[in-house]
C-alpha cells in the first residue's frame, strides 16, 4: 500500500473525504512540483477544479506555461477521483494519455473534472457485467473565463472489479511462473 493510500485512511478519521482529497493533493510533494493546486472539490467528489499559475517554476523559453506542467497538473486527478467515487471494490489505473495543444498559456489555467452520477453508475455496471471496463475522458485547460481553450487531454481510464483483477494478475503469474 503507498504512502498516500496509508495518510489517506488515517486522516479519514479526522476528516472528510473532499477535504482529504483537496489538501492531500495541495500537499503532496508529487504534485506541489506541478505548481497547480486543486481548488475545489464536491462533497461527493464527483466535480473537481484545479488551478496552475503561470510562474517562473513553469514559465519555458517563449513565456508560457511548459506544456510538461499543463499535463503534470492534470495527470492524477481522474484517477483518483474515480478510485473514492467507487470506492474499495474496484481497481482504477490510468491506462493512457493524449494531449492536444489549443494556444500558448500566458496566464493562470484552470482545469474542471466532472463525473456525472449517470457516469460513475455506467462505469460501475460495465466493470460488474465485463470484470473491467476501458474508457476515456476529456479535461479541458482554460482561462479563468472559460472562454479560451489552451489544451484538451484525454486520459484513457481503466476499471475492474477487484476480484476480476486478482484473477487476471493470478493467471499472469501462473504463465509467467
Amino acid at each position: 500500500m503507498s504512502i498516500y493510500r496509508t495518510l489517506s485512511r488515517i486522516g479519514a478519521r479526522f476528516a472528510n473525504r473532499h477535504t482529504l482529497f483537496k489538501h492531500g493533493f495541495n500537499l503532496s510533494p508529487m504534485y506541489r512540483r506541478t505548481t497547480a493546486r486543486v481548488t475545489s472539490i464536491t462533497p461527493d467528489l464527483c466535480e473537481a477544479t484545479v488551478r496552475l499559475p503561470l510562474s517562473w517554476r513553469n514559465r519555458n523559453y517563449v513565456g508560457s506555461i511548459f506544456g510538461g506542467s499543463l499535463y503534470a497538473a492534470v495527470d492524477p486527478i481522474y484517477m483518483i477521483q474515480l478510485i473514492y467515487v467507487l470506492g474499495e471494490d474496484y481497481v482504477v489505473w490510468d491506462k493512457a494519455a493524449e494531449i492536444r495543444f489549443k494556444a500558448p498559456a500566458r496566464e493562470d489555467v484552470y482545469a474542471d473534472f466532472r463525473f456525472t452520477s449517470k457516469e460513475v453508475e455506467e462505469i460501475r455496471a460495465a466493470a460488474d457485467a465485463n470484470g473491467e471496463v476501458v474508457l476515456d475522458k476529456e479535461v479541458v485547460l482554460m482561462d479563468r473565463a472559460r472562454e479560451r481553450t489552451f489544451c484538451e487531454v484525454t486520459k484513457t481510464l481503466y476499471v475492474a472489479t477487484k476480484a476480476h483483477y486478482r484473477e487476471k494478475l493470478s493467471r499472469r503469474a501462473a504463465r509467467e511462473g
